[in-house]
């Protein structure tokens, strides 16, 4: 059974079983199934150790979602010790991921414009053109040539096949091993939580470098036989498009992707009405009760809310499906392993007592790589310390109270601050900064920063925001940066970042109403942009005050709007310049003036 207890062996069981049901199944474009899914993987994992790669290196991806990166993982999990990384990381980020994993390859979508390619050959590190193959779903090349058929390796249930990152908020982002054997019992423990089967088939709008959408979405549903149609990502206004075209049973999300759903879901009343859904899922951060009963109510299925995290290999707690008991407000019960609260003396607690959340089990790390103090500090008695804070009542349902770590979760995206002052310190004028959350009422919390400028300088906030966008991802960048005299500093002389929001009077900046009447275009460039809107989000904008985000739009497609508004205007619009102003009216506030100088 031991073999079982791998990617391949997980594969493998599926493939034996029925070798011609659907396995990943693209947006467009005919699926592929389980016998040849299997001898995809065996294909790649052949070509990488005829490369020289061994089971022991460490195989850094950078590919947009989608089949192919879908296969990567599994493909390379299968060779070697799998790393993806988000292919939205700048140099400086890379520089640090790459030389911390001590990867040996890169594996890089050909067609992606990233610093990853100078970043590796400049470590010594082998890169590998990724590009697509064939019509077969998620088959690519290696440097363009097809990888030749190989038989599929035979992994060890205890040999790393993915290390993730983890941030801290005053250490460096720790390195997180995870096992064959910890990712197949974490595809188990989900898929006998959700009751998944050969019928199901997961709508993954999570992306592929992140534990959820690796092993909740991917890992789970092919464990189970069921089929994962890999999407491009989270894309508000074509899900309903894929929720048709696709007939899913579920789909797996977090907080801010279901926000966005509920927003549209008003547009498309028939498509709901013919949706497969039997269920909906929720993890990566606290799903308010208001959003999971607007998804009920909308889908008329239950949601379901569950608890993960990279150390676990994602799920912990889930609330189970009927007629079992749901409890909004909690992540549910234990879901594969043991889940206790402990005190800060290692006692473990009884019901109702509120301290910090620990997990146990075979899903779980055995430890972080390297780092023997963080260990210390994160074991107990071979209980993993998650650095949460909750209670279980009593009927074993864990309630989560608050964070003891001072990571900011802007929107399910874990953000270290100390990674952030680090950006800022790095600008000539700052001489102290000390990043904090502010609570968001969309994203649950947004990034803002205190910063004292060195003697006789001066930087606007904008430079300093423009600065640190040089170094990190969009959504590390702060929203707002306060400039004081001194940082409010504890009894230890450490700075104080929690609370630091309300000292400082700093709130939320998108929490005002709408207006009730909405403005449309009126000058020229306001109907050129919303005809750009248009064409970007499928559907007009309500008024030249309606927000971008509010309005369903992500990341992706704002930098697709920002694309087309710089290639239609002629202008040389900031993404941050945007996200400052994500409206129509805010949008031409800032182009007009670049379109006057250069008339």
């Amino acid at each position: 059974m031991s073999d079982r207890l791998t990617i391949p062996g997980l594969l493998t069981e599926s493939a034996e079983r029925a070798p011609n049901d659907p396995a990943i199944v693209p947006i467009a474009g005919a699926p592929v199934g389980y016998g040849e899914l299997l001898r995809q993987v065996g294909c790649v994992a052949g070509a990488l150790h005829t490369r020289g790669v061994r089971p022991a290196d460490t195989v850094a991806l950078v590919l947009p979602n989608g089949p192919e990166a879908a296969t990567a993982f599994l493909s390379v999990a299968s060779a070697a010790t799998c790393a993806p990384l988000n292919p939205a990381y700048g140099a400086e980020e890379l520089e640090f991921y790459l030389g911390d994993l001590a990867a040996t390859s890169l594996l890089i979508w050909g067609a992606l414009d990233s610093p990853a390619r100078e970043v590796a050959r400049r470590r010594g590190i082998s890169v590998i053109e990724v590009g697509p193959a064939s019509s077969v779903a998620g088959a690519f090349s290696l440097d363009g040539v097809m990888p030749a058929p190989s038989a599929v390796p035979a992994a060890d249930p205890q040999s790393i096949a993915l290390m993730l990152h983890t941030s801290g908020t005053t250490s460096r982002p720790k390195l997180v091993p995870l096992t064959h054997a910890n990712l197949a019992a974490s595809a188990r423990h989900i898929g006998s939580t959700l009751r998944l089967g050969p019928s199901d088939r997961c709508l993954n709008v999570m992306p592929l470098f992140h534990i959820h959408g690796l092993v909740a979405a991917t890992l789970a549903t092919l464990a189970a036989g069921g089929s994962v149609v890999c999407t491009p990502g989270f894309l508000a206004p074509h899900f309903f498009d894929w929720l048709q075209s696709a007939t899913p049973t579920w789909y797996t999300a977090v907080p801010t992707m279901h926000q966005a759903i509920v927003a549209r879901a008003p547009e498309f009343p028939s498509v709901i009405a013919a949706s497969s859904l039997r269920f909906v899922r929720s993890s990566s951060s606290a799903l308010p009760r208001q959003t999971l009963a607007e998804l009920e109510q909308t889908f008329h299925v239950p949601v379901i809310e569950a608890y993960g995290m990279t150390e676990a290999a994602h799920q912990m707690a889930s609330n189970p499906l009927p007629p079992a008991t749901r409890k909004p407000g909690s992540v549910g019960i234990a879901a594969g392993p043991d889940v206790a609260i402990m005190d800060d003396a290692g006692r473990l607690l009884p019901p109702g007592t509120t301290g910090e959340v620990v997990v146990c089990g075979p899903n779980v790390t055995a430890g972080y790589l390297h780092n023997a103090s963080a260990n210390a500090a994160a074991f107990s008695d071979g209980w993993f310390r998650t650095g949460d804070q909750g209670h279980l009542d009593a009927d074993g349902y864990l309630v989560l109270t608050g964070r003891l770590k001072e990571i900011i979760n802007r929107g399910g995206e874990k953000i270290a601050p100390v990674e952030v002052d680090e950006a800022l310190m790095s600008h000539p004028a700052v001489a102290q900064a000390v990043t904090f959350a502010v609570p968001h009422p969309l994203l649950g919390e947004e990034v803002a920063a205190a910063v004292v400028l060195r003697p006789g300088t001066a930087v606007t906030q904008a430079q300093l925001r423009e600065s640190v966008a040089a170094r990190l991802a969009y959504f590390k960048v702060p929203r707002q940066i306060m400039f004081i005299d001194a940082l409010p500093k504890g009894p230890t002389g450490k700075p104080q970042r929690i609370g630091l929001a309300a000292r400082l009077g700093v709130a939320a900046s998108d929490t005002a109403p709408l207006p009730q009447a909405l403005t449309p275009p009126a000058t020229a460039v306001e109907e050129i942009l919303a005809s750009i809107w248009t064409d970007v989000m499928r559907h007009e904008p309500a008024g030249v005050e309606e927000d971008f985000f509010r309005a369903g739009g992500d990341s992706m497609l704002a930098m697709q709007f920002v694309s087309r508004i710089n290639d239609v205007l002629g202008v040389e619009l900031s993404l941050l310049s945007f996200f400052d102003a994500p409206t129509v009216g805010g949008i031409a506030a800032a182009v007009e003036p670049m379109l006057a100088g250069a008339a």
